[in-house]
């Protein structure tokens, strides 16, 4: 991994990627999508150095078709030593089918108490009610309890705002959080993780930086936070960073993210316009502030572009389009002919065979001062 020196930052947390491309990016996209092809992908994912990759969701075919064969795709998958596999399952008979795969992993988030602040989104989403969900507390606290497990996460969802309700304050969040830690705590069991969703894209940069800020004041012994932002108005990578600069380096920020930013529920209101954050992106922008992520950027990208095929259209991500920031062997040629579409600009990873035939207008070699001194301080570094 190549860094800037000038962007180091030491006051950083650790962040860990969550990728969801197989099931938050798999459950908006074509149910008619084969096994084999979604295996490819995750075979492709896993050979990346993503720590954990959600292979699924254990849900009705019913109502997520996307998802009728996800026990075939985890009977046939190759797990790769080193990565966490994991699903979703949203009631006790999809935590069954799943308990069914020793190769899966029960989500890191879990035990923990929810709550979504929309009302109406839970009741569209899993055909509940906010009152049910807390209603459920106790008995997933006294579950936790006699299990012997002595730690526990509190998390809201639907966190930020609802395309039915509107915004959701800070207040609000924080009585939610305050409420499921008080009776975690009673039951004496320590909360040690903070979850916050965002189905439906409200996060905002201020809202998710003043939000870090308060768990931090409220709950300092508290150090993991996990956040699942979407990007439906193309702010959620802002918001990352903005959780990352108020985080410091005593905490470990979890986000989740897709390869090529596809993720989305048909529940919410934007169907694939929801997006998340492109993994490749995300991933690039660790690697620009220091941020060591253990992931290979370049084995990424393949994957996006990968993903594409996969799902039969454009992808979102930027990173697998434009290339990451060159340096040193990767810096651009100086004779570089004009550069104009999305296929030629595949030159940084493709190398002269994407641009053939494209116009070049130098009636004589660029030689440029500057480049040759860099060009030879190169060299000389390598003897």
């Amino acid at each position: 991994m190549t860094t800037s020196s000038d962007s180091l930052h030491v006051g950083y947390p650790r962040v860990e990627i969550i990728e969801e491309g197989m099931r938050e990016g798999m459950q908006i996209e074509s149910a008619d999508i084969s096994i084999d092809a979604k295996l490819a992908l995750l075979d492709a994912l896993s050979a990346t150095g993503l720590s954990t990759i959600v292979v699924g969701s254990f849900v009705s075919p019913k109502w997520t078709p996307q998802m009728a064969h996800v026990d075939e795709l985890v009977s046939r998958f190759t797990p790769r030593p080193g990565v966490t596999y994991t699903a979703l399952a949203l009631n006790e008979r999809g935590r069954e089918r799943m308990r069914a795969y020793p190769q899966l992993s029960e989500p890191r988030e879990l035990p923990r108490t929810l709550v979504h602040l929309c009302d109406v989104f839970v009741r569209r989403n899993t055909n509940r009610t906010q009152a049910e969900e807390i209603a459920q507390w106790p008995r997933t606290i006294a579950d936790t309890v006699a299990a012997g497990v002595s730690e526990a996460g509190i998390a809201v969802n639907a966190a930020w705002g609802s395309n039915w309700l509107g915004p959701f304050s800070q207040d609000q969040r924080m009585e939610m959080l305050e409420r499921q830690y008080e009776l975690w705590t009673a039951a004496g069991v320590r909360v040690n993780r903070i979850w916050i969703g965002d189905p439906m894209a409200w996060n905002r940069p201020d809202v998710v930086a003043e939000q870090m800020r308060a768990l931090r004041a409220r709950w300092p012994e508290i150090t993991t936070i996990h956040l699942h932002l979407h990007d439906a108005r193309g702010t959620a990578l802002t918001s990352a960073y903005e959780a990352m600069t108020n985080l410091g380096p005593e905490c470990t920020l979890v986000l989740d993210a897709s390869v090529g930013g596809m993720g989305g529920c048909p529940y919410g209101g934007h169907g694939r316009m929801t997006r998340m954050i492109p993994t490749e992106d995300l991933v690039d922008l660790c690697n620009e502030l220091g941020i060591e992520t253990g992931i290979d950027l370049d084995a990424l990208i393949e994957a996006a572009l990968l993903a594409e095929d996969v799902v039969g259209h454009s992808l979102w991500g930027h990173v697998s389009k434009a290339g990451p920031r060159p340096r040193g062997d990767r810096l651009y040629p100086m004779d570089l002919p004009f550069i104009e579409t999305e296929e030629q600009a595949q030159h940084f990873r493709l190398g002269p065979a994407a641009y053939v035939g494209a116009p070049s207008p130098w009636a004589a070699p660029i030689d440029s001062p500057a480049r040759a001194a860099l060009d030879a301080a190169r060299d000389g570094d390598r003897h």
